[in-house]
């Protein structure tokens, strides 16, 4: 009986995403429940995580084969500014989608946190992670 063995692949390629990170964003925006969070603007800090494979922009050194976090930072700043959500969650979601719309973009991590919603914490907030399969 003979036995037969395959070569492998010389370099396999791995299924892996490098990441771009826009961190602490101070924004203000209209979040909350109660009647005095719907009067006054509040402070937001905003942190995303894109996802995304770099190889093309590290060859080429061209900002055309990047996800430009220029646009998708000024893009968040122009939602959240507008937005009068009144769930952190639903501000995060609406986040996620955005960043997602580049389909460059294979996953996002967004947090959303509200610095002054109680009082003895630093901040409260969330953390979702959404996938180009979840828009």
């Amino acid at each position: 009986m003979a036995v037969t063995y395959s070569q492998p692949e010389a370099h396999p390629r791995v299924n892996m995403t490098d990441q771009i990170s826009i961190s602490d964003l101070h924004l203000r925006a209209i979040i909350g429940v109660n009647s005095d969070e719907r009067r006054a603007r509040q402070d937001i800090l905003v942190n995303i995580v894109l996802h995304t494979d770099t190889h093309a922009a590290a060859q080429s050194d061209d900002i055309k084969d990047a996800v430009n976090y220029r646009t998708i930072t000024k893009s968040v700043m122009d939602l959240v500014e507008k937005s009068e959500s009144y769930l952190v969650e639903h501000l995060a979601e609406n986040i996620s989608r955005l960043c997602l719309k580049d389909s460059r973009v294979s996953r996002v991590l967004v947090s959303v946190e509200k610095p002054t919603a109680l009082r003895f914490t630093s901040s409260v907030g969330v953390t979702i992670e959404r996938s180009q399969a979840d828009i």
